[in-house]
Order: structure tokens, then C-alpha cells, then sequence
């Protein structure tokens, strides 16, 4: 996929749609294995999420219909929680719509649930956050989790050296040198870090990233900054400069797509950080 296609800018925040006064917004929630799939957004190949969703709808209406996502992912990276809405006139209740959608769609996709929204909702502008979570296997995963996380080779990891990497990275900062950007020029790289935790003991680890938004490949770099770190690769300090700088650097990789997830989007008031992950996958 070309870096011109942006498939995973969260925060390209143009061009708010407006809906036809008689048509009612449906909100939905999606998961999704990425593995096969060409990302989120909507893609000359026609298979991305994007695409699968929106010819469904235009089975079930006879017409076109777009949806609009909370952000947009890249090929292989996987969402447990995905929002979208879209706009259509429909007099069967949501329940009749969920299970209509849901028919006809790709194994790798799940619609998860459908409502009524108010007429002001957006997906994407009206969130007030995204949590990812990125899994990191330190040895060699089996064939059912390889699809699913980053494997380390049993390569040794000083995970401490990671998590205090990561406590300094957390708050306001202007995250440019932990992004791609292809030569395309944002308004603001200044995002609101408010979580980045290294957990999980033994071969399995995990690292949460929560934020007000993220900036293109910005958690894939984080994740390959600490990692970076765990093997030795990278100083805590040399981290920090990187993030004054402003300038990425090849000392950073950008971690594999397959141990990324789109995890949670937050809407309204924020809830306590430790509630609403679940059990992971």
C-alpha cells in the first residue's frame, strides 16, 4: 500500500458530512481481523473494511451509502471496537438492520452492535479518544498467535528499560518524530499521550496506548522505540532527545502490523483508564 493512500491518519479532522434532513444516523460498531484485509479505508482493491461495509449497505438500501470511521487503520492491523456511521432511512428498528448488514459480510469482519444516533454524532469528530493495544510475544508465537503479535525470536528484552522509556514519553508532547508522514504536512503534531504501559509478564507482553488521537504509524513507532530499548538497540535517553527532536530517525522501527488493535474509541466523558479492556485476545 503507497504512503499517498493514508490509511492510518486518525486525525484528518475536514469536511464534517452532512446528512438529508429525512434520513436517520446509524452508529455501529465493527471488529475486524486485518490480516487479509487492505486496511480500513476504502481502496481501489476493493477490500478494505471500507468497502466490504459499504456494499453490503448498498445491497440492503439500492443505493449508495457511505460510512464514515473513528479513524482509519492500516493494512493488517486488526480493531476490536471500530465506529462508523452513515445515514439512511430505515423503518425496521436497529435490530433488523444489524442482523442485515451482518449477513453477507467476510468472516474477518463483525459487525458488533447498531443503533440509532443523534443527528449530530460523527464517528470520528465527535471522539474524544482511541486505545490500542499492541502485543508482543518475546520468543516465537504458535501458528494461532503468530497472525496476532509481534514474535522477538527469544531475543533478551529488558522490559523494565521499556517501561520506564514509556512513563517519560506520557502527556502533551509534539509527537512529529514518532510518525510518517509521506511528504504530506499536518496542521498540529502535538497530541495528549495519556497512557502508554508496558504489562504482562513471562513470553507475553503487551503495550496500551491511549491517547486524544494518534498520529500516522504513531503507535507502531512508539512500540518499535521501546522495543528498541528492551533489546539494547536504543537508550532511554537517546528516546527523549528523539522526541525533542522532532525528526524520525532510522534507529526507530516501525513495529509489524499484525501485533496492533484498534482496541477501544471513547466518546463523551472519560471513563476510569483501567475499565473497558476486557480480555485479551
Amino acid at each position: 500500500m503507497s504512503e499517498s493512500q493514508r490509511p492510518d491518519d486518525e486525525d484528518d479532522n475536514t469536511g464534517a458530512d452532512e446528512k438529508p434532513a429525512t434520513e436517520m444516523r446509524w452508529r455501529a460498531v465493527c471488529a475486524y481481523v486485518g490480516t487479509e484485509l487492505h486496511g480500513w479505508q476504502a481502496q481501489p482493491t476493493k477490500q478494505a473494511v471500507q468497502d466490504y461495509l459499504e456494499k453490503r449497505l448498498e445491497q440492503i438500501f439500492g443505493r449508495p451509502i457511505h460510512i464514515q470511521g473513528s479513524g482509519r487503520t492500516d493494512s493488517g492491523v486488526h480493531a476490536r471496537a471500530q465506529v462508523f456511521h452513515f445515514d439512511a432511512d430505515w423503518k425496521h428498528g436497529a435490530e433488523k438492520l444489524a442482523r442485515a448488514l451482518a449477513t453477507g459480510l467476510p468472516p474477518a469482519i463483525q459487525v458488533r452492535g447498531l443503533r440509532r444516533a443523534k443527528p449530530d454524532f460523527h464517528a470520528r469528530f465527535s471522539s474524544t479518544g482511541k486505545r490500542y493495544i499492541y502485543f508482543i510475544h518475546r520468543g516465537v508465537a504458535d501458528p494461532f498467535e503468530a497472525p496476532f503479535c509481534w514474535s522477538l525470536g527469544g531475543r533478551p528484552l529488558d522490559v523494565e528499560a521499556m517501561r520506564a522509556t514509556a512513563r517519560a514519553l506520557v502527556g502533551q508532547h509534539d509527537f512529529r518524530a514518532f510518525s510518517a508522514f509521506g511528504g504530506v504536512e499536518r496542521r498540529t503534531t502535538v497530541r495528549t499521550l495519556r497512557r502508554l504501559d508496558v504489562l504482562g509478564r513471562g513470553q507475553k507482553l503487551r503495550i496500551v496506548a491511549e491517547a486524544d488521537g494518534f498520529l500516522y504509524k504513531m503507535v507502531r513507532t512508539l512500540v518499535g522505540a521501546l522495543v528498541g530499548v528492551g533489546l539494547g538497540k536504543l537508550k532511554p535517553e537517546q528516546v527523549a532527545v528523539l522526541l525533542d527532536s522532532r525528526k524520525r530517525t532510522h534507529l526507530v522501527v516501525t513495529a509489524p502490523a499484525q501485533g496492533l488493535f484498534l482496541w477501544r474509541v471513547e466518546y463523551g466523558k472519560r471513563v476510569p483508564r483501567r475499565l473497558g479492556l476486557g480480555t485479551p485476545p
